[in-house]
């Protein structure tokens, strides 16, 4: 467990190249607060490009397990870079402080009412002031920090759209107010629960009346993982839940795989086109900014279009390639190939034409239309 560790820390060195510390003077806690801020490899201060951001309770040793996962999983585009928020809790044993409760009202209570108001009323004003920052959320913790996480879901509007919970020591009473939370909730909400098989009684069975209640409450806007991993204690289960919890954050983020190919798309009559414009408006509307079709799902979508001779739809395909991609002859060449397999050279070469005027995009290039212009030009000439 402790290669696995040293692994991810070494990779999150190596890609979060912009982690740097400071320290917010708060007015709630009458001190300062020290937090670690990762920001993205493609991070620029110049650009409008907006990102999620993750804050971690207990940010002292989540920070280089979370970064190490999330730098793997934008790697490869399964999940989106974002900005990490590590908020200081164990150099004076502030945690304990932090999360102060009212063990008869199970809320928080003296210093934690003033943490409670220090994250939501000081610190994340101070990073979306700072930072290119998308209206996405989401804060993560463990143990008494992961339940206190969870108040923050009390609220009539809660401020997260994302929790991750690592095998939580619920306050009480909270196993209860959750549930009934998730049951009248109107807007989408990801809740991610995770326990290990070896955390002690005290803590595993408010989890399962947790979970069961939830079940209970069934509400479609909540999307709801839980997870027990067998053979983890308290603290090892932390590193087998990091990627499930982003993975199930971030599912509709993911490019098209093999699975979604055969069980979602493949096996559709028509509307091709439409799941894909679907796919990426459901995808932006959740994380609350615009996100472009990737190139080789496009591709995914034409090809099997193609191979349905539903040419029809390649008008749909341009339309996507004309918002996501508006100065790339994209949208002009799906027309030009709708054109050309409907039977009807003489507009396909026009829209090749128009194709080759404009900027290249994945393999398409003005070699490339020039090529369609000869071949239509070709087929005009044997129709004469």
């Amino acid at each position: 467990m402790k290669k696995v560790y040293l692994l991810l820390l070494l990779f999150s060195a190596s890609v979060f190249s912009q982690k740097k510390f400071d320290n917010i003077k708060s007015e709630k806690l009458g001190t300062e607060r020290r937090i670690t801020i990762g920001l993205p490899p493609s991070y620029d201060e110049k650009s409008d490009r907006k990102y999620p951001v993750l804050y971690l309770l207990d940010g002292d040793y989540l920070f280089d397990p979370f970064s190490g996962a999330v730098s793997y999983g934008s790697y490869w585009d399964d999940i989106p870079e974002m900005i990490i928020i590590g908020i200081h809790q164990n150099k004076n044993d502030e945690r304990e402080d932090d999360s102060t409760i009212d063990q008869n009202e199970g809320l928080p209570f003296e210093k934690g009412a003033k943490f409670f108001e220090f994250i939501g009323a000081e610190l994340i004003p101070y990073v979306e002031k700072k930072y290119h920052t998308a209206p996405f959320r989401i804060i993560a913790g463990h143990d008494i920090t992961a339940s206190f996480a969870n108040f923050y879901l009390y609220k009539e509007e809660p401020i997260f759209n994302a929790y991750i919970c690592f095998s939580p020591e619920l306050a009480p009473k909270m196993e209860v107010r959750i549930a009934e939370k998730f049951a009248k909730i109107q807007k989408p909400i990801f809740y991610y629960l995770s326990a290990g098989e070896g955390d002690n009684k005290k803590i595993k069975e408010p989890i399962e009346k947790l979970n069961s209640n939830i079940k209970i409450a069934n509400n479609p806007l909540v999307n709801y993982k839980y997870d027990v991993f067998k053979g983890a204690t308290h603290y090892t289960e932390v590193l087998h839940s990091i990627p499930s919890a982003l993975y199930q954050i971030f599912e509709s983020y993911r490019p098209i795989n093999s699975a979604e190919y055969n069980d979602k798309i493949a096996v559709l009559q028509s509307g091709y086109a439409d799941y894909l414009e679907k796919k990426y408006a459901s995808m932006s509307e959740i994380l609350g900014y615009q996100i472009p079709v990737r190139m080789n799902d496009f591709k995914v979508i034409e090809n099997l279009i193609l191979k349905k001779n539903a040419y029809d739809e390649l008008g749909k395909m341009a339309e996507i390639g004309n918002v996501n991609y508006p100065k790339a002859m994209l949208g002009e060449y799906e027309l030009g190939l709708m054109y050309e397999k409907m039977g009807d050279p003489k507009h396909a070469s026009k829209k090749y034409q128009n194709a080759s005027q404009m900027e290249p995009i994945g393999d398409l290039n003005k070699d490339l239309m020039y090529e369609k212009i000869d071949e239509m030009n070709t087929l005009l000439k044997k129709t004469k």
